[in-house]
């Protein structure tokens, strides 16, 4: 059978392996297994959000609220724009998914950073868009700008800030500046999954959505609830933009495309600010640790503004050789090598969690 043949040279996502694959073929007890594999918020979530869920769990054989009014309203109010500006995806990467597959097409180009999220890629080869990346790993503006203005046929502009794999991030007035410079049909993307950790860090990474989209109509902010809000496995994100761009994006929508217990989770979840605050103070905390024990064992990282870290190792130790005895010994994290990097990626745990993990990583990094 025939399929469309932009499909036909795809990568398929790798994601992080889950905890059940390593209860399956390693014989480890469930509840021996570490997961640092995917930046979840090791603390869970809020426990006002495991309430309001168990309480909506009743309704399940309802369709949800389509119009997402409430989620939306809420997220109005934090970000101080309208509900017209708020499109709601299963996760921020579907919001992504809709923004380039409604800009990008075989005739246009794709512009990220050297390393960057693996989704980007996937969806504009999806649409028959190429791709373009600086020849720096992290954002480099100029690098990009040079790219931009050599090449008149980009469509669209990722910018993950902070940027994941690697954790580094912008300052939002290098990226204000680069932004000034962009051509108003050019679509430019700012992710933001991450920056709930980055703005705590260092208030100079910040970007305000509502200042964002004003000053630059050609742009989206797109978050999540999946990081420093525990909601990986709800599957929750949103964009943030002109309403031009968000009823052009609801034509890409499925109908019903997140889940009532969803939508409970992620309006219950933005009610409870104090969660987050003290889920984000402990990263960091915890965060210099790993600092600490990198600079005692000799290898390098890259400082991140995110709730996860790089460790990357020179010639003599292989990240995937690590990253599978790791695994072996219930510690599932994130080989980059598929990312052309001899580095893992390690999601800051709980303090014991981490405890764990060095314990374990002395006895493997020999």
């Amino acid at each position: 059978m025939q399929f469309n043949g932009v499909l036909d040279n795809l990568k398929t996502y790798e994601a992080g392996k889950p905890i059940e694959l390593v209860v399956r073929e390693y014989g480890i007890e469930p509840q021996d297994v570490i997961k640092l594999a995917s930046n979840e918020n090791p603390r869970g979530c809020s426990p006002k959000v495991i309430e309001a869920v168990r309480a909506e769990a009743i309704h399940m054989n309802r369709y949800p609220d389509d119009s997402m009014y409430e989620l939306k309203e809420a997220l109005a109010r934090k970000y101080h724009v309208e509900d017209k500006n708020i499109i709601i995806g299963s996760g921020s990467d579907q919001v992504i998914e809709m923004a380039i597959h409604a800009k990008a097409n075989a005739n246009s180009k794709v512009l990220m950073a050297g390393i960057t999220f693996a989704m980007y890629e996937i969806y504009a080869l999806q649409t028959g868009a190429k791709v373009l990346r600086t020849p720096s790993s992290q954002h480099n503006l100029k690098e990009m700008l040079e790219i931009y203005k050599a090449n008149k046929d980009i469509s669209i502009i990722v910018l993950c800030i902070p940027n994941n794999p690697l954790g580094e991030c912008l300052d939002a007035k290098e990226v204000y500046a680069f932004l000034e410079q962009i051509d108003k049909e050019t679509l430019v993307i700012v992710d933001a999954a991450y920056l709930e950790y980055a703005r705590v860090k260092d208030p100079a990474k910040n970007i305000d959505a509502h200042d964002l989209i004003t000053k630059y109509p050609n742009a989206i902010y797109t978050g999540t609830f999946s990081k420093a809000y525990g909601l990986g496995g709800m599957r929750c994100g949103y964009g943030i933009a002109q309403p031009a761009i968000i009823q052009t994006f609801l034509k890409l929508r499925a109908p019903f495309n997140i889940t009532n217990l969803t939508l409970k989770a992620a309006i219950v979840a933005l009610s409870d600010q104090a969660f987050v605050d003290a889920s984000v103070k402990e990263n960091f905390e915890e965060m210099k640790v790993y600092e600490a024990f990198a600079k005692e064992l000799g290898f390098n990282i890259i400082e991140s503004y995110t709730n996860f870290i790089v460790l990357a190792f020179d010639a003599s130790k292989n990240s995937g050789v690590i990253a599978q005895k790791l695994m072996e010994k219930g510690i599932i994290v994130r080989n980059l090598g598929s990312y052309g990097m001899n580095a893992i990626r390690v999601t800051i745990g709980t303090p014991e969690q981490n405890v764990r993990f060095f314990e374990l990583f002395k006895t493997i990094y020999k």
